[in-house]
């Protein structure tokens, strides 16, 4: 580690010991009205920087890691609250029941809730089913081709828009999927560069496509008229960044040789 970022790294501990409290006493009926910092988590085998996992003693995820540590600078415990995918959390945000998340940002999402710092962003593409002849976006956008994603999400508002011939359809898990992809119901899965590598390495003879037709941000969210709370969440994830603890929930997470890219 660079001497100088090493000799900043107490400092920032300690600017963070002194304001986190000082800005969470006004904001705990706010970020946490329930008592609790209540995280929504959207569940899937993916993994990576979004995705968070089912396990016998209760989730892992990088948002994970993330809700636990600010809910414990907040001095209240953490809930998580479990969906199915990115969409499912968004049609909840002016629902109450979910305090602060992490996930894809796009322009419709920012009409339905407010968002911080991004912490990833990810190449989304397509992975094609095993024998198919398809071998890019050209031969792949052509009638009668179909293509999932996991419903209303912006990996599938950006397929729907790059996909001019080919049939897109939603589903809400991403097991659904691979169940299709596998079985070869369907012809082609749009998700993260990433995501499809690891699919590609459990379903022999699929392919994942070179080329890249959008690329996802991922930053932390909180619901629409939060502004104490968004204050709060830009401030605990610039710090999370400066001082490590993003790098270690990745760590923690399986993606230790994933960078984390803020743009």
């Amino acid at each position: 580690m660079p001497t100088l970022l090493r000799s900043a790294l107490p400092g920032l501990a300690v600017a963070a010991a002194v304001a986190m409290p000082a800005l969470a006493d006004g904001l705990k009926d706010e970020i946490a009205p329930t008592g609790k910092l209540r995280v929504a988590i959207a569940i899937s085998p993916a993994g990576g920087a979004f995705w968070s996992t089912k396990t016998q003693s209760g989730y892992a995820g990088v948002p994970v890691d993330l809700g636990k540590e600010m809910a414990a600078q907040l001095g209240v415990a953490v809930e998580y609250v479990v969906h199915h995918n990115s969409g499912q959390i968004t049609d909840a945000a002016g629902k109450g029941t979910w305090d602060v998340t992490w996930l894809p940002r796009d322009p419709e999402r920012e009409t339905r809730m407010m968002f911080g710092p991004i912490y990833e962003v990810a190449d989304a593409t397509y992975i094609v089913k095993a024998g198919s002849s398809v071998t890019n976006f050209a031969t792949l956008d052509q009638p009668g081709i179909k293509v999932a994603a996991v419903n209303a999400t912006t990996t599938m508002r950006g397929a729907v828009a790059h996909l001019k011939n080919a049939e897109v359809t939603g589903y809400q898990t991403y097991d659904e999927i691979f169940a299709l992809l596998k079985s070869g119901e369907i012809d082609a899965f749009a998700l993260s560069r990433d995501q499809l590598n690891k699919m590609a390495q459990k379903i022999p003879g699929t392919k994942v496509l070179d080329e890249t037709f959008k690329k996802t941000v991922t930053a932390v969210a909180v619901p629409l008229g939060h502004q104490r709370a968004l204050t709060f969440v830009i401030q605990f994830m610039n710090e999370a960044v400066a001082n490590g603890t993003l790098r270690k929930a990745y760590d923690n997470n399986g993606l230790n040789d994933v960078p984390i890219r803020t743009e």
